[in-house]
């Protein structure tokens, strides 16, 4: 079986999908691993450590596109790498299925067998492949560093003969895997930190880590698809409003992670809250590329509105390539695993609930009901 590691044409994708550790095992296990020349540049690996683990480097994308049974991508194929692929090629990848499901629409038009990492199911049995947690982990770690570059005080309370310093006060809005690395690793800086979610069942999760929980009595069903948050009704997003409005106006830092899959991220903190702030305050809105859970949020950009900076963050797992695309080849290490035989012929059994689950495309047809729906509403 061969398989291709294309180069990130995306701007500002450094990331790459396998890493020269992770290639090894698999050139071990009988795959034949084809690498774009400069493919894991960005991340620190150099051709050289994929030759050196049996990988062969091409300078040619198209050569390679035409050589290969499946490619490995991070950020999602643009029109030219799609128009590259062959007829029958399996891809895997972060497609963004829900929000370009033309995207996905043109994959089932080339016949190409489309997996997409963020359909992976929540599952004990797919939390080895589950790509959208390995990176928003990141993501979560990442987006307190920036909030304690941009806070104009320390975290950590400090004594010194010249006083003693408070801490700062984090507020994280979203538990979940984001949400909690950035409770722990705010933790870790000497932040005192309160989360929110609208999951009430996170509560032991928040604490786990060393933060309070902000609790707040919901009546409807606040668990969506794959156990994320889904969209509430517009009393209860009064509600919530409500219930943040003090501890917003308290908070030194606030970091927001609620994204809603296929749909734009919920309003949590409005103008009248940033006007509360104080002067000097953060916020890192780690959803900007979905329109921010942020009044004036702006993606890729950092604003400065009333004495508050919002920092619109996008791709924080670029941003430590390295470690992001280890943990990236891992999953995608595992689900070559159960999509290839150990004899090296495929697997496309649809009646396992991961491939199933992750499948947008297949013999010309886009598999998944998710997408489909998504294809006629964006008509």
């Amino acid at each position: 079986m061969r398989v291709g590691i294309a180069k990130e044409s995306e701007l500002g994708e450094a990331r790459v999908a396998l890493v020269p550790d992770t290639v090894a095992r698999l050139v071990k296990a009988g795959f034949e691993i084809l690498v774009e020349t400069g493919a894991g540049s960005g991340a620190n690996f150099p051709d050289a450590a994929y030759r050196a683990v049996g990988a062969t480097v091409i300078d040619d994308p198209y050569h390679l596109y035409q050589s290969i049974d499946i490619l490995l991508k991070v950020a999602p194929p643009n029109e030219e790498e799609i128009d590259r692929l062959k007829s029958g090629t399996i891809l895997i990848g972060f497609l963004d299925p829900l929000n370009d499901p033309y995207r996905v629409k043109k994959l089932a038009d080339r016949q190409i067998t489309a997996f997409s990492m963020e359909l992976i199911p929540r599952s004990s049995r797919a939390q080895s492949m589950d790509a959208l947690s390995s990176q928003a982990n990141l993501a979560g770690y990442k987006a307190v560093l920036l909030a304690a570059v941009h806070l104009p005080k320390m975290f950590p309370m400090m004594t010194t003969a010249a006083g003693t310093i408070a801490p700062a006060k984090v507020l994280v809005l979203g538990a979940g895997v984001a949400g909690l690395q950035a409770c722990a690793t705010a933790r870790r800086l000497g932040a005192v930190v309160e989360a929110f979610d609208i999951r009430p069942q996170v509560k032991e999760e928040v604490q786990s880590v060393g933060a309070k929980f902000i609790e707040m009595a919901i009546e409807e069903d606040t668990v969506g698809d794959n156990g994320y948050a889904k969209q509430v009704s517009s009393n209860t997003q009064e509600r919530i409003w409500q219930t943040l409005a003090e501890p917003i106006k308290k908070a030194d830092v606030v970091i927001t992670t609620a994204r809603v899959p296929g749909k734009q991220a919920p309003r949590l903190v409005t103008e009248e809250m940033i006007a509360s702030m104080k002067p000097g305050s953060v916020i890192v809105d780690l959803a900007a590329d979905q329109g921010g859970n942020c009044a004036y949020t702006s993606a890729g950009r950092n604003v400065i509105q009333n004495g508050v900076t919002i920092v619109g963050a996008t791709n924080l797992p670029a941003t430590v390539a390295t470690n992001a695309s280890q943990m990236y080849a891992k999953n995608l290490q595992t689900l070559l695993n159960l999509l290839v035989t150990k004899e090296g012929s495929l697997n496309l059994d649809f009646g396992d609930d991961i491939l199933d689950s992750a499948c947008c495309t297949h013999a010309g047809e886009i598999r998944n009901q998710r997408v489909k729906d998504s294809l006629v509403v964006s008509v």
